[in-house]
């Protein structure tokens, strides 16, 4: 069974998240305080997932997250209130893995956990094609072709994983960090010059001007965001 640590003080979102979560099979261990979070940042590496508040009492999520970091890569889920593109840069700087401003649908907050947790082969196998404006990506055969031309392109297994991982992430900004940890894991050692090469790649393909990108964009210092639409 996975484990989810929760450091939420806010009772009765607690409660409520806690019960959703094992009602998906999940066990699930709850912090209500800053103070005991951060010293108990250590034991993160037992669990499967933090989901983490950012405006705890005590001490702050955004500490906390900093402290696990020295312990763990275990995945970080940051909970917040304040959700300006600049608070979620902040968090994902810091280590976070995902970023979900308050309120927000229950629904989607069980499929990032699910993502999170199960990671994205499992939750994204179903998905076997997407659009991309005039182009058409198979994850099947990995090959891409223009909706409205003979045009088409084979990718590698690795550029469909980081589409995939896009694809479930869209609108939202991914840290190299994350995709590094996600595609590679601690086996390989690529740099994130790697990743702006792919991203570099699939502009030629998917944007109409690759200078002025629509789909695949760069968020300066953190990583990138996808959007489809």
């Amino acid at each position: 069974m996975k484990k989810i640590c929760l450091i939420e003080d806010e009772e009765s979102l607690s409660d409520l998240i806690k019960m959703n979560l094992e009602l998906e099979g999940y066990s699930v261990d709850t912090i209500v305080h800053g103070t005991e979070a951060f010293l108990r940042a250590f034991e993160m590496e037992s669990f499967d997932l933090v989901i983490l508040d950012v405006m705890l009492p005590e001490v702050s999520g955004l500490t906390i997250c900093k402290e696990i970091r020295k312990y763990s890569r275990v995945p970080i889920l940051f909970l917040s209130a304040k959700g300006t593109t600049q608070d979620r840069i902040a968090g994902l700087k810091l280590g976070a893995n995902d970023y979900l401003p308050k309120p927000f649908d229950l629904e989607e907050l069980l499929l990032r956990v699910q993502i999170l947790v199960e990671g994205i082969e499992e939750v994204t196998a179903v998905i076997d094609k997407i659009t991309i404006g005039d182009f058409s990506v198979d994850f099947t055969s990995y090959l891409v072709h223009n909706l409205h031309t003979d045009e088409k392109h084979d990718l590698s297994k690795r550029e469909i994983d980081l589409l995939k991982l896009f694809n479930s992430k869209q609108g939202l900004v991914i840290s190299r960090d994350e995709i590094l940890d996600t595609l590679w894991g601690n086996d390989q050692f690529p740099t994130s010059r790697t990743i702006d090469n792919y991203i570099l790649n699939f502009r030629k393909i998917f944007e109409a001007d690759p200078k002025t990108p629509k789909y695949f964009h760069s968020i300066r210092g953190v990583g990138y965001k996808f959007v489809k639409e």
